[in-house]
Order: C-alpha cells, then structure tokens, then sequence
C-alpha cells in the first residue's frame, strides 16, 4: 500500500477524526461532522482518491492569553485531513531527526527542550569547574 492509500484508508480517516475532534468535541461544526460521520469519511476519502477535494478558507480570529494574537484555523474537515496525513509521514519523519529536535514532536515540545538546555548548561558548568582547578 502507497502512502497516499494509507492516508485515505478509512481507518486512518477515522483516527484522524478521533484526534481531530480532542478537546473540542462539543463545538457546532465537529458535532455536526459527527453526526453523519461515515457518511463525511466515506465522501472525504472519494474527494481525496478522485482528486477532488478542495481545501476550504480559513476562519480568523483573535486571542489575548500573554499577548494579542490572529489565529488562522481551518475548517473541521480539512484538519481531518490534516490528521490524516500526519497519522502516516510522522513515523516516517520522525526516524530522520536528530534527538534534540523539539518542535511538533510527540513527547518534546518547549519544557522538554529548557530541561534539556538545563542539562547541557549544568555540564558545561561542571567542566569549566574543573577546567579551572587544573
């Protein structure tokens, strides 16, 4: 199976759903892709398989927690389709990083990086210490 097959396979739709929808299932567009939702996949995975799915517009909106910031969001059924294709390039891409690369990884993100950086900090600490009794 290609890696376009395994995107479109239904089951990998349906995870996608799955991660898709987490921590924000009881918003109206994700409620109503639930509704009918073998019905979304089913079309969902023909749009994608006959070349003709279209990526809809994105909705705009601003948010205040540390600082003023436009967020871009797509619909429901595009970050479906997101999901789906990082459901199959991420164990692919995820073998050709290097180990202290922290961006959008499973398990990494910004506090694993400052532990990390704490670590080499403290190392280097500990060598200049000695560095410095010879």
């Amino acid at each position: 199976m290609n890696l376009f097959d395994q995107v479109i396979d239904f089951e990998n739709l349906h995870r996608a759903y799955r991660d898709a929808r987490a921590c924000k299932r009881y918003r109206t567009s994700i409620l109503k892709f639930g509704r009918d939702l073998e019905e979304h996949l089913v079309r969902l995975r023909w749009e994608l398989g006959t070349g003709r799915y279209r990526h809809g517009g994105y909705r705009e909106f601003v948010v205040t927690d540390s600082k003023k910031r436009t967020i871009k969001a797509a619909p429901f059924c595009d970050r479906v389709v997101h999901h789906a294709v990082c459901n199959v390039i991420e164990p692919i891409l995820e073998r050709s990083f290097i180990y202290d690369s922290y961006a959008c990884r499973k398990g990494k993100g910004t506090h694993a990086a400052v532990r990390r950086l704490e670590y080499f900090m403290k190392s280097l600490e500990s060598a200049s210490c000695v560095q410095r009794e010879r």
